[in-house]
């Protein structure tokens, strides 16, 4: 095995013992889609990564992105109602488009995300038995198309997730489930709100704003949501956010 082998073996098992370390009873949902989408993008041949879950209504919403531009493409995806992502999530199945020059089934997304710099795209179902829940985008900057093994890596990344959203719980009781799915719809709305609030008041980077979230709900003890939750309402400030915290402490 060589040492490249071996290096992305120790990534692969650092990348699923991670995810399973979140799945216990009062995981943070945005946070362990996040860590999906980076480690897609770090185990990979992908670009970016971008996830969508239904809501009450059987609706695809965008809840977590590797970064902006690829949440502006599903966003895109969505308003358009035509691309991968919603051929995958309506038919529970991988849709793969190596070239999206040669694709005719979506012509506006395949232009559009084109135009944004991506060329090959890759959908993978969140489903668990007869439940699909969603559907993991892949981006590829060059045409090409992923190995069987590497189709299999992202797919078991997202059954991962799959199960950490629904539980056993969540299985049993159809309730649970869509309220546990619409709060992390919610949430994001509110995280949304706080990345503006922080680009506008703090003169950042919008890119990194979800970062500075992140790392204070974690330093913190707190969900990401209450942490947006408190920068919409302005309890807490941009200054507050770039100040390191030792992690475990509270502000």
């Amino acid at each position: 095995m060589s040492s490249e082998q071996s290096s992305r073996e120790r990534a692969l098992a650092r990348a699923f013992v991670t995810l399973a370390d979140t799945l216990v009873a009062d995981y943070d949902v945005i946070d362990l889609l996040h860590q999906l989408t980076l480690n897609c993008v770090e185990l990979l041949p992908a670009d970016a990564a971008a996830l969508l879950l239904s809501d009450q209504r059987g609706s695809l919403q965008v809840v977590s992105s590797s970064d902006e531009q690829a949440q502006l493409v599903e966003l895109f995806q969505l308003q358009t109602d035509e691309g991968p992502c919603l051929d995958c999530f309506r038919g529970s199945r991988q849709v793969t488009a190596p070239d999206l020059r040669d694709v005719t089934d979506w012509p506006r997304f395949s232009a559009h995300t084109v135009e944004t710099g991506y060329r090959s795209v890759y959908a993978l179902p969140l489903r668990l038995r007869s439940e699909t829940i969603g559907a993991l985008n892949l981006f590829g900057i060059q045409p090409g198309a992923l190995s069987a093994d590497n189709l299999r890596i992202a797919q078991a990344l997202a059954d991962v997730a799959t199960i950490g959203i629904l539980q056993e719980r969540a299985i049993r009781h159809h309730e649970v489930l869509a309220e546990q799915l619409q709060s992390a719809l919610n949430s994001r709305v509110i995280i949304e709100q706080a990345k503006g609030v922080l680009a506008e008041r703090g003169r950042l980077d919008l890119a990194r704003t979800f970062d500075l979230l992140r790392d204070h709900a974690r330093s913190t003890n707190q969900r990401l949501s209450d942490v947006a939750r408190s920068v919409v309402d302005g309890t807490t400030t941009a200054d507050a956010l770039l100040r390191p915290v030792p992690r475990g402490n509270p502000a």
